[in-house]
């Protein structure tokens, strides 16, 4: 999948930019086994990213288009998103416009700093889930199995992860643990009725901010390729076990910011959480990186084995 600055500078002349256009340089950005990622800055337009897909992740190339058509369709993400510019289904090639801005992940923000860009991070998910889907499950160009409710979805996912679990060697009493809590917790999953698209990745890497004065503020999101459509509090309680190194307040900002959350909200990204974490020690178990193993499970116990009430003083969120 090698593909230098020179070739995707004349890639660019020959599909997308008009006759006489000039650049001011291509540069890598980053990328991995999934695609190769380039940033093209032009004279007289905005900035592209040029992203080049592995052979295997082709299908994840035509997911990130149907799902960036969504967002770009949908109220208040205007420029917040990137916009398909070109799709070149035969060489795996997809141009976009660049959202401007660094990643949360590599500001250092604390107190009200902080708290501001995560309410403004609530208030563009909750845009984000203004995008109604007709069934719950895992989206390509289609939603794939899908199920009518999110207690039949969620019910599945927890099943199909605690199996995993169990197969990679995972212990056996915080096994049990698990699915006891989430078996006393599964009407829970019934106070959502309805699903919505959700990003499900969105960690301060893959959210991006810019200065604004003396503050920061969010200038939208990348990286759209582990959309589902779901409960929308699968969202925030991704964003909030992904990051939980923050003090509870950032997350009561969060929310603030996102707005009312339901019946039982509290509960049910707690609930949520328990998912993301299990996903994500079967994801690392499974390619074999097993130094964050500990940790995780760690913190699985402490959410399934404490009080989980909405006011834990230990774990509040």
């Amino acid at each position: 999948m090698a593909w230098d600055e020179d070739e995707v500078a004349r890639y660019l002349r020959r599909t997308v930019l008009p006759a006489g256009a000039a650049l001011t340089g291509v540069v890598p950005r980053g990328g991995g086994a999934l695609s190769a990622v380039h940033e093209a800055g032009q004279v007289d337009g905005p900035p592209l990213v040029v992203k080049r897909y592995a052979d295997r992740w082709r299908w994840k190339q035509a997911k990130e288009v149907h799902v960036l058509g969504l967002l770009n369709g949908a109220p208040g993400t205007a420029g917040r998103v990137p916009e398909v510019m070109h799709v070149d289904a035969e060489r795996a090639v997809t141009v976009m416009t660049l959202v401007p801005g660094r990643p949360l992940s590599e500001v250092p923000l604390e107190g009200a700093a902080e708290g501001a860009v995560l309410a403004e991070v609530g208030a563009l998910t909750r845009l984000v889930h203004e995008t109604a889907q007709p069934a719950f499950g895992y989206i390509t160009t289609e939603l794939l199995e899908p199920l009518p409710t999110n207690r039949a979805y969620m019910t599945r996912q927890f099943d199909k992860k605690l199996a995993e679990f169990a197969e990679l060697g995972g212990d056996r009493d915080l096994h049990a643990s698990i699915r006891a809590y989430v078996g006393e917790r599964t009407e829970l999953l019934d106070r959502c009725e309805r699903a919505v698209l959700c990003h499900n990745d969105l960690h301060a890497g893959n959210i991006l901010v810019e200065p604004d004065g003396d503050h920061w503020r969010v200038t939208g999101f990348v990286d759209v390729e582990n959309a589902i459509a779901a409960d929308p509090l699968m969202d925030l309680a991704k964003t909030i076990q992904y990051a939980f190194q923050r003090p509870a307040d950032a997350f009561e900002a969060l929310v603030d910011g996102y707005g009312p959350l339901g019946a039982d909200g509290h509960e049910r990204i707690r609930l949520y959480r328990v998912y993301h974490a299990l996903e994500l020690w079967d994801w690392f178990a499974r390619i074999g990186t097993t130094a964050p193993l500990g940790g995780i499970a760690a913190g699985l116990r402490s959410l399934v084995t404490s009080s989980g009430g909405a006011r834990d003083r230990a774990d509040p969120w």
